[in-house]
This record gives C-alpha cells, sequence and structure tokens, in this order.
C-alpha cells in the first residue's frame, strides 16, 4: 500500500481538550453540536438519552465499560477513563480522545446491534510511536490522525469486518479504512474519505 491512509491531519480542526470544556444544560449540547456538525434542535432530542461505549485494549488487557454522555452531556469522568484507556500503550502518553468518535463508536455498535466490546488495536499514538511505526510501514501516514485523539483501529468480535466497514462507510463520520488481512477497520474523525 503507497497511500498513507491512516488518517493525514492536513486541514481538520481539532476538538478544544477536554479540560477546557464545560457542558452546562442545553448550552453545552447546542455548542457541541454546532460545533462538530452532529444534529442540533429537534434533531437532537431525537439522540439517544445516553451513550455508552466497551473496550478490550489488545495490548495492556484491560477492559472498559462507560456512559460518556447523558442527556448531550458528556461526563467528564468517563471521558478520563476512555482517554487512559486509548492511551498510547509504548509511551503510556495520554491525549484527549475527540468525542466525535466516541459518538461515532457508539452509534455504529448500536446500528450493528453488537452486544461485544471494541476490540483495540491502537487508539491514540505519540508523535514518537507514530514516527517509529510510519518508518517501518508506508501505510502509517506521518501526521495521523491518531496522533490527535481523533482515530482508532478496531473490530467487534460479533459483527463480521466488512459488515462493520459498510456501516462506518454510511456514517460518513470520517475517514475509514479496510484492512481485512490484520482484521480491523480505522476509523477516525477527519475529512471523509475511505479506503
Amino acid at each position: 500500500m503507497n497511500d498513507t491512509h491512516d488518517g493525514d491531519v492536513r486541514d481538520v480542526p481539532r476538538a478544544p481538550a477536554i479540560a477546557r470544556r464545560v457542558f452546562l444544560g442545553g448550552l453545552g449540547a447546542a455548542a457541541l453540536t454546532a460545533g462538530f456538525g452532529l444534529p442540533s434542535g429537534a434533531a437532537l432530542a431525537a439522540q439517544p438519552v445516553a451513550r455508552s461505549l466497551s473496550f478490550n485494549n489488545l495490548h495492556t488487557g484491560e477492559r472498559l465499560k462507560t456512559v460518556f454522555q447523558e442527556h448531550g452531556q458528556f461526563d467528564p469522568a468517563a471521558l478520563g477513563e476512555i482517554n487512559h484507556l486509548l492511551r498510547d500503550h509504548r509511551t503510556g502518553d495520554v491525549e484527549d480522545i475527540d468525542p466525535r468518535l466516541l459518538v461515532l463508536l457508539s452509534d455504529l455498535r448500536h446500528k450493528l446491534g453488537s452486544k461485544s466490546p471494541f476490540q483495540v488495536i491502537s487508539g491514540y499514538r505519540s508523535p514518537k510511536t507514530n514516527a517509529m511505526l510510519a518508518s517501518n510501514s508506508s501505510g502509517v501516514a506521518k501526521k495521523s490522525y491518531h496522533m490527535r485523539g481523533m482515530a482508532i483501529d478496531c473490530y467487534l468480535p460479533d459483527v463480521d469486518l466488512r459488515k462493520l466497514h459498510k456501516a462506518a462507510l454510511q456514517q460518513r463520520g470520517g475517514g475509514v479504512g479496510l484492512y481485512a488481512r490484520s482484521g480491523f477497520v480505522h476509523l477516525d474523525v477527519g475529512r471523509v474519505r475511505s479506503w
């Protein structure tokens, strides 16, 4: 593979750091949905009351099941737990994971009717780790979305990989790549593209 598909950052804005986020009542939900291109107003009422996620980090053996959003508001403690689980397992570096990615994952899992946790191959990658991986593979972007907490490589054990890939493409939430030989799908909340 000659392209560096796993998430070239280019001109996509990054979500502000979790520590700077304040979600108060409807104002926080409105600001979030407006800033991230998610539904607002009447469409927000149709959103789930709560969004949850389950993860199994294949490198560390850590597992997490958490409700990260209720009534349009993100739970800072749950986000912190997710950030820790999806850290760079090589360096231990933790980065804020973009909430848009979490919403995308939750909605995909719900749409597919999966009861399994996402099996995580790669979440956040530090610049050091990304540079090392990019030097060993042409399939790793030098400016990967993984370095900004905007991407994940994963699969769901109870969902066929091609079905997960197809459902993610239909979401049009960012980049979607199928790595059938390696057994995972890349998902990011960058520009919409596929491979």
